[in-house]
C-alpha cells in the first residue's frame, strides 16, 4: 500500500494492507489510497486501542474473547511474513508492526498479566472447528498455490470468521460491556468500510478480488445482528443486551 494517498507500482502480493488482496501474485498494479480505505484502517486501529485501554484501566479482560484475540493474532502472523523482507512504505510497515504488537499484546494481557480476570467458563468456542476448515480451504481456493500466498489467504477466511467466538461469549452470557460494544462496532466497521473500498476500486481502478470481497461480505453479515442491537441499545445509552 501507498503511503496514504501516494500511488506505487509494486507486486500485488507485496502491497496488501489488512485486508484487501489485488490481482493473482506478481502482477504488477497501480495501488491508491483512498478515503474509504484510510477511514476503515483508522477504524480498525480505534477498534484496537478501545479493547486495549478497557483491558488495562480496568484490569480486566472480562467479557473479552481470548479465543478470538488468538485468532486475530494468527490472522496478522500468517499474513505479514513478508514485513521483514519487502518494503512498500513507511505507513504500511507501521500498521503492519501495530497490527502484530497489539494483537500479540492482548494476547499477553489475557492470558498472563490478568489471567485470573479471565473468563473461560463463557469462552468455550471450539476455535479448531474454524482454524481446520479454513486451513484447507485456503489450499484449495487460492491465487496462486506457494506458501506466502496461501498463508495470505488462509488469514482472509480466518479474519472473516474471528469474531465468531466473541459473539459466542456475548450470546451465553447474554450482555456485553458499553466499552465492548464500542470496540465490536469499530472493529465491523473497519470491515464494512472496506467493502465500500472494494466497490470503489472497481469503478475507478477495475479492482477485483472474489476471495477477499467474499470473505469481507461474510465477516460484515455475521456483525448484522450486533449493529442492530448497538444503534438501538448502545447508542441510546443502555447496555447491550440481548433479547431473552
Amino acid at each position: 500500500r501507498g503511503h496514504v494517498a501516494d500511488a506505487i507500482l509494486v507486486p500485488s502480493w507485496q502491497s496488501r494492507p489488512t485486508g484487501v488482496c489485488t490481482k493473482p501474485a506478481q502482477t504488477l498494479h497501480r495501488t491508491n489510497m483512498n478515503v474509504f480505505r484510510l477511514v476503515g484502517d483508522l477504524s480498525h486501529l480505534l477498534a484496537i486501542i478501545i479493547l486495549l485501554l478497557k483491558i488495562w484501566k480496568t484490569r480486566s479482560c472480562a467479557g473479552v474473547s481470548g479465543k478470538s484475540q488468538i485468532l486475530f493474532s494468527l490472522v496478522f502472523i500468517t499474513r505479514y511474513l513478508d514485513l521483514f523482507t519487502n518494503f512498500i512504505s513507511v505507513y504500511n510497515s507501521v500498521m503492519k508492526i501495530i497490527y502484530l504488537m497489539t494483537s500479540l499484546g492482548t494476547v499477553y494481557l489475557m492470558y498472563f498479566k490478568f489471567k485470573a480476570t479471565y473468563d473461560s467458563n463463557h469462552d468455550t468456542f471450539r476455535i479448531e472447528f474454524l482454524v481446520v476448515p479454513v486451513g484447507g480451504l485456503s489450499f484449495l481456493v487460492n491465487h496462486d498455490f506457494t506458501p506466502l500466498e496461501i498463508l495470505w489467504t488462509f488469514s482472509i477466511y480466518l479474519e472473516s470468521v474471528a469474531i465468531l467466538p466473541q459473539l459466542f461469549m456475548i450470546s451465553k452470557t447474554g450482555e456485553a460491556e458499553t466499552i465492548t460494544s464500542h470496540y465490536l462496532f469499530a472493529l465491523g466497521s473497519y470491515r464494512a468500510l472496506y467493502i465500500i473500498n472494494w466497490v470503489y476500486r472497481y469503478y475507478t481502478e477495475g479492482f477485483f478480488d472474489l476471495i477477499a470481497i467474499v470473505a469481507g461480505c461474510v465477516q460484515t453479515i455475521l456483525y448484522c445482528d450486533f449493529f442492530y442491537l448497538y444503534i438501538t441499545k448502545v447508542l441510546k445509552g443502555k447496555q447491550l443486551k440481548l433479547p431473552a
